[in-house]
């Protein structure tokens, strides 16, 4: 069996500045591949910093094209190995992809390897690795020199698993083990317990920190693509996870929400969407004293009850600018065009003519008040409900007076028109305009999940 032992440097995204291939038969080196390449991108000071591969030592350097034919055929009928395997194979595979070709080999990780064969070390960097049994690397984060590095462990690997008959390497090939698709951090173990059902899933790194949040309908099914996803932030974050934990939820709207909820309370590292918490301006509407319904944004302070909230000014003005289109709206109505006695909009035949007088007042309010209803609840009370977690209960989520209250499950007998009833399973949540956007996009495609209660506000009589 050949082994074909890589590293890699790359730009710090996904190109490849240098690369270093050892083919290993268990026994001896028998062949090497080793070069810089040019990656047709500049390389970062902080990258050189790290490796000491300069813009100037690769500007002669081959590019990928001119010697990939080479990688292919010295990695050919060979176990690509390396430490982090995911991340030089991942790297390597896009660049072939780049070119139209498809790369694939079967693939050991070294730091995967070592937490079974070495357990109990401190950290399984290459770095610290090599320290803890005593391997020289002489070029660190050089192609080379890592490679190098990477082959003497390999070898103590191998004399470790050959007490056993190789058992560990063999159960890592087997297509069905998944070893070598797993982040080199993450216990197969805890992949194994996954749910296959709809929920939310935490990655967490070593530190015990949640640095990504997720929804799905198939949560093991949902992991598993980011591990075979090549963008290089997926590849970083699936680097960094050591742990996954999930919560399922019986439906996709509870994990929706509870997925917007928890990126906003944990703030991950990874979720870039749904993470701003303070809503600082708002919609309204009034009119003026010809009787002309105005669309308008200011800060919340400002606005009694906002019809929407926005994190931004420009987020608002943005949505303005969507509900002046989809509804024929005046621009000059909308405070999106000022200082003008009548709009642009109209030239391109986009405005009916309200500003100058060409439409009725009246028209034009109905279609203001359509542009309102449009992103407010039919009704101030109601649940969605919803499939829950067992055959005997539902889901639901709770809007009184037209805000979102938050979510819970009951059993199907305990079912009641009484918004008391529901507030006593009730799991409180935020209302924020990312949860607006999942209600009212899940009403639209579900409007018979909808069911209308009743509710008293404390202290009232009536």
């Amino acid at each position: 069996m050949k082994y074909a032992i890589v590293d890699i440097e790359t730009d710090g995204g996904v190109k490849i500045t240098e690369i270093s291939i050892f083919v290993f038969d268990g026994e001896q080196i028998i062949d090497e591949f080793t070069t810089l390449i040019n990656p047709g991108t500049f390389i970062p000071s902080y990258i050189t910093r790290l490796t000491g591969i300069t813009n100037f030592m690769v500007k002669d350097a081959p590019r990928f094209e001119e010697v990939a034919k080479q990688i292919y055929q010295t990695t050919q009928d060979c176990i690509f190995v390396a430490h982090n395997v995911n991340f030089d194979y991942g790297i390597i595979g896009k660049e072939f992809k780049s070119l139209g070709l498809t790369y694939r080999r079967k693939k050991l990780c070294t730091v995967r390897l070592s937490r079974k064969l070495l357990p109990g070390k401190r950290s399984y960097s290459l770095g610290k690795l090599c320290i803890s049994e005593g391997i020289e690397i002489k070029e660190r984060h050089r192609a080379r020199g890592d490679a190098e590095a990477t082959v003497i462990l390999f070898k103590k690997l191998l004399a470790k698993d050959k007490i056993n008959d190789f058992e560990v390497i063999n159960s890592f090939l087997n297509p069905k083990s998944r070893e070598a698709t797993l982040p080199p951090l993450l216990p197969k173990e805890v992949f194994d317990s996954l749910s296959e059902k709809h929920g939310v899933y935490y990655f967490w790194n070593k530190e015990k920190e949640v640095i990504y949040v997720g929804k799905a309908n198939n949560i093991k099914q949902r992991v598993v693509s980011h591990f075979h996803d090549k963008k290089k932030r997926e590849i970083e974050m699936c680097l960094a996870t050591a742990n996954i934990t999930f919560t399922e939820t019986g439906n996709e709207l509870l994990a929706l929400l509870e997925e917007s909820a928890e990126i906003k309370r944990l703030f991950p590292r990874f979720n870039r969407a749904q993470r701003r918490t303070a809503t600082n301006y708002g919609l309204f509407s009034y009119k003026d004293r010809k009787g002309v319904m105005h669309l308008a944004w200011n800060n919340v302070k400002m606005i009694s009850q906002p019809i929407m909230k926005f994190y931004s000014v420009a987020q608002a003005r943005s949505f303005v600018e969507y509900l002046c289109k989809e509804f024929e709206l005046c621009p000059k109505y909308c405070h999106l065009q000022t200082n003008v006695s009548s709009c642009f909009h109209y030239q391109i035949k986009q405005c009916k003519g309200v500003c100058r007088d060409e439409e009725a007042i009246e028209e034009y309010n109905k279609r203001v008040v359509e542009a309102i209803t449009s992103i407010t609840f039919e009704t101030d009370n109601f649940i969605i409900k919803e499939q829950g977690k067992t055959e005997n209960e539902f889901s639901y989520a709770l809007v009184l007076n037209g805000a979102y209250e938050g979510y819970g499950y009951m059993n199907k007998s305990d079912e009641s028109n009484n918004s008391e009833v529901y507030k006593q399973y009730l799991k409180p949540q935020k209302d924020n305009q990312d949860i607006r956007r999942i209600l009212n996009s899940h009403l639209k495609k579900n409007p018979e999940s909808i069911q209308y209660i009743e509710h008293k506000e404390l202290g009232s009589l009536f």
